[in-house]
């Protein structure tokens, strides 16, 4: 919290009152102040941290959610969209380095469907003899992959599925959070927050009509840069099994 933050309610109002003068000066509109203990914004008296952190909570405790990530990693650029549901369900797309797509279908706690494309496949076989990537190609082009989803490998898939899971590795940053801006996503009005932890800086943007969740996030510097856009809050996931005729099953995770 900051110094001005552990101010008595009248020293603080008053320094509120003459960094709006001061700005006024400037030729500069004075606008709402989150966090103040006269606010009477969508916020409140909230302080920025109760902000960023009563977002992932809404966030967190939303029915349903689409996320939209793009990242860079040590293993190379990582992009997903994905729809995720309460109930175990999640539907979208993978895309891992710089080519290569995979479907995915979790319609239940149970089982993981899979298909990968063809550039995917290639990049998998990579090394392997002339019929043994022909091999592949013919087994599994255009054909879903099923294995359980408590497998260590479909786990690995699956992270970005869970909201929960994503959502606490902000933890640190959301209560380091400043006020910066109020601004739009995707047309939604909202509110943005600035944390810094190290050489990384992470943006929130809260919304601020309707209920108060996440609508993006943005990191900046550090191992990981990226960003992770949320949409689609209370849509229902499409995620029901493919088809059998169309189902490999992965006999290494059989039996």
């Amino acid at each position: 919290m900051s110094t001005a933050a552990r101010q008595p309610r009248t020293r603080r109002t008053a320094l509120a009152a003459a960094l709006c003068a001061a700005l006024a000066l400037g030729a500069t509109a004075c606008g709402h102040i989150y966090g103040d203990p006269e606010a009477t914004g969508p916020f409140g008296y909230l302080s920025a941290p109760e902000i960023v952190s009563n977002a992932i909570v809404a966030t967190k405790e939303a029915d349903s959610l689409t996320l939209d990530v793009a990242t860079k990693t040590t293993d190379g650029p990582v992009k997903a969209y994905l729809a995720t549901d309460v109930r175990g369900k999640c539907a979208g797309t993978l895309t891992i380095g710089a080519t290569g797509t995979a479907e995915l279908i979790k319609p239940d706690d149970k089982d993981v469907y899979l298909r990968f494309d063809e550039a995917f496949l290639k990049e998998q076989a990579k090394g392997e003899s002339t019929e043994v990537r022909e091999a592949v190609l013919k087994e599994l082009k255009g054909r879903w992959v099923k294995t359980p989803a408590t497998d260590p490998e479909a786990k690995d898939s699956l992270e970005l599925c869970d909201v929960k899971a994503l959502l606490r590795e902000f933890k640190e940053a959301a209560d380091l959070a400043v006020e910066s801006k109020e601004t739009k996503v995707g047309g939604q009005k909202a509110l943005m927050l600035t944390a810094v932890l190290g050489s990384e800086q992470t943006t929130f943007y809260v919304a601020t009509e309707g209920t108060q969740h996440l609508l993006k996030i943005v990191t900046a510097g550090g191992e990981e840069p990226g960003t992770i856009i949320f949409t689609g809050y209370g849509k229902p996931v499409e995620a029901k099994a493919p088809p059998a005729k169309d189902v490999v099953l992965d006999e290494t995770k059989e039996g």
